[in-house]
């Protein structure tokens, strides 16, 4: 990974374990493709189970991106991930980022977190998939939709960045040196 990836929106070709869906290296879900979607997830992040069906039919309305789905949750096995797959009938590309790796390199502190890139690997758009409305809401704004919108029209998006929000993909501990109240 590029280390000026925060400003230069540059990423390099990166391979984590599959859980379900193909090879794990990016490249190759890239071929014949005009880009590709990531989005940083969790199989127990109540955020991402709102996502189920847009993730579970992007690749239809999307023919010619890519999806990847990446689980950098700390301490998400990869029995829990299937086990989530499962229950919640999810058929998307499953990428294990088990040490969170890749979500550090990406500046990644929550799911889902989105990025749409290019087929040069340049990073188009990144941040939340929407402003969390659903589709019928007057307020409803699509950014990833939008920016995928714009990358297969041959413009940039109106928004490349949006803040994203979710559940965080590492928990912070505080350790007391002794008991409150002792």
């Amino acid at each position: 990974m590029n280390t000026d990836f925060k400003h230069t929106n540059q990423i390099v070709d990166f391979a984590l374990p599959p859980v379900r869906g193909g090879p794990g290296r990016l490249s190759q879900h890239l071929v014949s493709k005009q880009g590709a979607v990531i989005v940083f997830w969790s199989g127990v992040c109540s955020h991402c189970v709102r996502y189920d069906a847009y993730l579970n039919d992007f690749e239809n309305r999307n023919p010619g991106i890519a999806l990847l789905v990446v689980a950098a949750r700390e301490h998400e096995s990869r029995a829990q991930l299937l086990a989530a797959l499962s229950q919640r009938a999810l058929q998307l590309p499953l990428l294990h980022d088990a040490d969170r790796a890749l979500a550090h390199q990406w500046f990644v502190r929550q799911t889902p977190t989105a990025f749409l890139i290019d087929a040069n690997l340049q990073v188009i758009y990144r941040g939340a998939i929407d402003n969390f409305k659903y589709p019928q809401d007057p307020e409803y704004e699509p950014y990833l939709d939008a920016a995928i919108e714009a990358l297969l029209g041959g413009s940039s998006p109106a928004r490349p960045e949006t803040a994203p929000f979710g559940c965080p993909i590492e928990s912070i501990h505080y350790i007391l040196p002794k008991p409150l109240g002792r």
